[in-house]
């Protein structure tokens, strides 16, 4: 089995130290760096890659095309086509290509193969940035012509650096701004929080850990207890206390429709591209 990289960007690594590090297996065996090659236009790139994990990089997207058993297309969705184009005839039809492109949907990522979904075994993925710290969140969509163990075997490589959520393509915009785009967001909560700590007199350096250590917590809260968010914030509001007042801030600015605003933005721009 080998696993071939297209791209060595940062989800790239994410998910290449995510394997090694869980030994994943794929098809009755664990996954080694021996078992892996990626592409970068850079050699720094390239160099860096494999040194941090002894797998064998290259120049040619051809090569690793070649040569992969699952290949996964790991490059900014602007740069399908041209890539695509280059190793389209170097990808058979036993090989599992994942994509992990925003907004590009499996019909059109199909057809720049020159071939049917049904006829491609072909799997949408979209991994979020936290998976670089194992904490990832990753949305796959197999296409029809992907098998039941191609489903598994993806799974498994997402699963080795966080969670991975199969469901429908019809939801793949929706979890690619809900998962993939709120980081950004949230890392502006964590420094809009800071900011106001800053301003009541606390250090900067403590109260981004203040700040970050309370969203790290309250979504592991969500996570393990399964109540509802909303549940969890009454649990903290007091009667006439401080929390419920800043609640109230909140909502005096729309805090949470502006939330939803921008999800609703990624979606629209995600079926743009």
């Amino acid at each position: 089995m080998k696993i071939g990289f297209i791209g060595l960007g940062n989800m790239a690594t994410a998910i290449i130290g995510g394997m090694l590090r869980d030994e994943v297996v794929v098809q009755g065996s664990p996954l080694t760096a021996a078992d892996i090659i990626g592409s970068a236009k850079t050699e720094t790139t390239r160099a860096a890659q494999a040194e941090a994990f002894g797998i064998t990089t290259t120049a040619s997207n051809r090569e690793v095309a070649a040569a992969a058993d699952i290949l996964v297309l790991a490059v900014k969705p602007v740069f399908f086509p041209e890539v695509i184009a280059e190793i389209r005839e170097a990808v058979d039809d036993d090989t599992l290509v994942v994509s992990i492109a925003a907004g590009l949907t499996l019909e059109r990522i199909a057809a720049l193969f020159g071939r049917d979904t049904n006829a491609m075994r072909l799997i949408r993925c979209m991994p979020n940035t936290p998976a670089l710290v194992n904490a990832g969140c990753t949305a796959v969509c197999p296409g029809p012509g992907a098998t039941e163990a191609d489903e598994a075997a993806c799974v498994s490589l997402m699963e080795s650096f966080g969670r991975a959520i199969v469901i429908p393509e019809r939801l793949m915009d929706a979890a690619s701004a809900v998962a993939g785009s709120s980081p950004a967001f949230v890392f502006m909560f964590i420094e809009a929080l800071a900011d106001g700590a800053v301003e009541a007199g606390m250090p900067r350096a403590q109260a981004y850990e203040f700040a970050a250590s309370a969203v790290a917590g309250s979504a592991q809260l969500v996570l393990e207890t399964g109540r509802h968010p909303g549940d969890l914030k009454d649990m903290v509001c007091s009667p006439g206390g401080t929390t419920i007042e800043g609640v109230k801030a909140l909502e005096s600015r729309a805090f949470r429709a502006a939330a939803m605003e921008a999800v609703k933005a990624c979606v629209a721009k995600a079926r743009t591209l």
